[in-house]
């Protein structure tokens, strides 16, 4: 089992990695850490002696003091227990590598650092300033000391002087409710002695968030102020203001003391002796003062990380799949070599082929659509061509009388014939380029659904565009080309005619009629309808040939070579491209670029926080002293 400093140790050190990965809390864009890890929050009203609190429990006068608003950065403030005889320091996380000894220099620097986040126009800040403090004079504790509360910010300048927000006295209610609403937060209610109870802004806004007192402790400061002949056993026995965890009383410095530079030491002595000496409070002298406090809110604190834990394991765990997640659909960072850059590319493109392809071979619709329009739009629109006007009595009659000139022709109108032909197979070419137009837009609209899917791709937007012109620009070379060799197909039924099929034709047998009528005009009649008739059945036959032909060579010309070679020049293209060329492809998306960023530093903090726990839960075999 881990030990209480083992724990206490290592949430310091989860906290600490929070603040340096950019976690304390407010963030619901990512998941966060530091709302689950239990800590202590100082809550209190200006002049409510908060900073003497927190000064008696470290035993070193180090915090800033002044009028009006001082603390304007949440102070995250880690004490670890140190051996006897051990220097004392602080050490800030801002500044890894310096000890500060001089704690009046750790006073300074607090107001530097404040300063330089929010300036010295007296705003706030909700990011934390992280001191730690190594002392044989504290107990392992973290406290978190946040503005003091107000209801009007006395003892400053007008804001409009200090470029001071109007509006800091709500600024600083929702930080502090922002830490004590939270289910983990122990709430540690500064109220002097010397003031009402009722009317305590910690009391108050404890009452709020922590209704039954069970995370709240009460501390009752300036006891020794209280006008003479009052006390505060009411409360400090529990029956005024009942909380869970029983009130503890507060003696601080005087301002005479202050000024002296009284030992922090020697001022906890006086605190005992005031307590033991008192006629009002006595009895309970061993469970008052600031050293009973540190240790009675190290141990509580101990144990609701103890209760925590597994829960925060969890969260752990669940975030980091839920971060690993989110950067596999984000994809790796693009790397600066111009070598890894093109190969970066490839594979994008390759990802976005493959998309493509699965679109036509199936597995992703589209590919059916490409097969409708061989099997529905152009058999309609072969059924549609005009064949009955061109081949009508009038026209066929026409046509045949035309052609042979001023010598009719004697016994089978071969040029006649001809022209019909030629002019009814001439119909052929719309329905030919419509099949490949049809075929054309359809594949580019395959190109931009396959984009659009192509989840690798949605980082680049530059290369996006370039693969979707690329792709344009070939399937409009395809198109061409097929154009060609579809009407090419028609231009050769039309040059050399299947002869077979006019000698295959039965001959005419004129069987005899009414001998009343003239023989001529029948004969010239029935003559010119069976031409007709022949033709159109001879036209007949190569719009069943064109129907199988043109498809094939629409599926050749466009959907195979679209398969094969949509993107070849440009790779030849991307080929020629220099280092800086290769880089703008792969120009991200700012936002995605720093969402990503983001994520890879909160998955490091998770990840150090999971190893932080195991190394307590489950320590070295050659470590027995931590468990």
């Amino acid at each position: 089992m881990a030990t209480m400093e083992s724990l206490i140790v290592t949430v310091n050190r989860i906290q600490r990695a929070c603040t340096v990965l950019g976690d304390h809390g407010g963030d619901t864009n990512l998941p966060t850490l530091w709302e689950a890890l239990p800590s202590v929050v100082v809550v209190g009203g200006q002049s409510s002696g908060k900073s003497s609190v927190l000064e008696s429990i470290v035993g070193r006068d180090f915090l800033p003091r002044g009028s009006g608003i001082v603390t304007r950065r949440p102070l995250v403030l880690q004490l670890h227990k140190t051996e006897r005889g051990l220097q004392e320091y602080g050490e800030f996380l801002h500044l890894p590598k310096k000890k500060f000894t001089d704690f009046s220099m750790v006073r300074k620097e607090i107001q530097d650092e404040t300063d330089r986040m929010t300036g010295k126009s007296k705003q706030i800040s909700p990011v934390p300033i992280h001191l730690s403090i190594y002392s044989p004079n504290v107990v392992n504790l973290t406290l978190i000391d946040l503005p003091g509360l107000t209801k009007v910010a006395v003892g400053i300048p007008p804001a409009f002087l200090l470029g001071q927000p109007e509006s800091i006295v709500q600024d600083i209610e929702i930080m502090v409710r922002s830490y004590v609403e939270k289910p983990n937060c122990i709430i540690l209610a500064i109220t002097p002695a010397n003031q009402d109870i009722a009317t305590s802004d910690a009391m108050k806004l404890s009452r709020e968030v922590d209704p039954t007192g069970e995370r709240t402790f009460g501390v009752l400061t300036k006891l020794d102020l209280m006008d003479k002949g009052t006390n505060a056993i009411d409360v400090l026995e529990g029956r005024a203001y009942p909380l869970q965890h029983p009130w503890v009383g507060i003696v601080n410095r005087s301002q005479a003391d202050i000024k002296k530079n009284v030992d922090m030491i020697a001022s906890r002595r006086k605190e005992r002796e005031f307590f033991a000496s008192s006629p009002d409070y006595g009895h309970l002298a061993s469970k008052m003062g600031s050293e009973y406090l540190a240790k009675v809110l190290s141990k509580h604190l101990e144990s609701v990380i103890r209760a925590r834990l597994p829960g925060i394991t969890s969260l752990i765990n669940k975030s980091i799949e839920e971060l690993e997640a989110e950067l596999s659909h984000l994809g790796r960072s693009v790397a600066v070599d111009a070598g890894a850059q093109l190969y970066t590319i490839l594979e994008l493109c390759r990802a976005f082929d493959r998309i493509f392809k699965e679109h036509l071979d199936g597995g992703r619709p589209g590919g059916d659509r490409v097969y409708g329009v061989f099997d529905h739009q152009l058999p309609a629109a072969l059924r549609k061509l005009p064949f009955d006007r061109h081949l009508s009595l009038q026209n066929v009659r026409k046509v045949v009388s035309e052609a042979d000139g001023y010598q009719p022709h004697l016994i089978a109108p071969e040029q006649g014939y001809r022209r019909l032909i030629d002019g009814a197979l001439n119909y052929f070419r719309g329905p030919a380029e419509a099949s490949v137009d049809a075929v054309h837009f359809l594949l580019k609209e395959l190109v931009r659904r396959s984009i659009a899917e192509t989840q690798e791709l949605k980082r680049f937007p530059t290369l996006q565009a370039e693969i979707a012109a690329a792709a344009s620009e070939a399937l409009e070379r395809f198109r061409e080309e097929s154009k060609k060799t579809t009407l090419r197909m028609v231009d050769m039924e039309s040059s050399y005619l299947t002869v077979d099929f006019f000698r295959k034709l039965p001959q005419e047998v004129e069987k005899g009629g009414n001998p009343t009528s003239s023989s001529v005009d029948r004969y010239a009649e029935s003559h010119f309808r069976k031409i007709g008739s022949n033709v159109f059945s001879y036209v007949g036959m190569v719009s069943d040939t064109l129907r199988n032909t043109i498809p094939k060579a629409v599926v050749y010309c466009q959907v195979r070579e679209a398969k094969q070679s949509l993107l070849d020049h440009f790779y030849i293209q991307l080929g020629k491209k220099e280092g800086k060329q290769l880089a703008q492809l792969l120009d991200e998306d700012p936002a995605l670029m720093e969402r990503r960023q983001q994520c890879v530093k909160r998955l490091e903090l998770y990840k150090s926080a999971r190893d932080e726990i195991d190394s307590v839960l489950w320590p070295d075999e050659t470590h027995p002293t931590a468990c």
